[in-house]
């Protein structure tokens, strides 16, 4: 599979990344965390045959797998910051929930779903903002049709 759009949009995405970084500080997610979705996230053009149609799309199908090691960066950044409990990760605090939340028992999981929808919902915004930044550039329709040939 050719990433031939995606080649022709680096620069925008560094542009893009320099813009939304403002949005990832006011978000519940840190900078390493946003960091982690950007790794698991692809982003596709979907109906790229169809100009009045066609946008780019967040695929976090693979964001289950960076989760952990989001919370693992979110329990470490509460423990600098004065140990233990209560920071975004929802964590109750005290040595026995850490070691139940690492042997994956008493409630995890929600936080893990909580974190993952909300880096779901952020990587969509980055890539609205990713078209609107391409639109505004007049490179939209360029990115389209080459998307489409991929």
């Amino acid at each position: 599979m050719s990433n031939g759009w995606q080649d022709m949009i680096v620069g925008a995405r560094m542009t893009v990344d320099q813009t939304f970084a403002e949005r990832v500080r006011a978000s519940e997610l840190s900078r390493q965390q946003w960091g982690l979705v950007m790794t698991a996230v692809e982003f596709e053009v979907e109906n790229a045959e169809d100009p009045e149609m066609a946008r780019i799309v967040a695929d976090t199908s693979k964001l289950e797998h960076v989760v952990p090691e989001m919370q693992s960066v979110d329990d470490q950044m509460n423990q600098m910051a004065g140990g233990g409990g209560g920071g975004r990760s929802g964590g109750g605090g005290g040595m026995v929930d850490g070691i139940k939340s690492a042997l994956g028992i008493g409630g995890g999981d929600d936080g893990n779903e909580e974190l993952a929808a909300t880096a779901a919902s952020l990587a969509q915004e980055y890539a609205e903002e990713l078209q609107s930044h391409l639109e505004n550039e007049g490179r939209w329709d360029e990115v389209r049709r080459a998307a489409k040939r991929d």
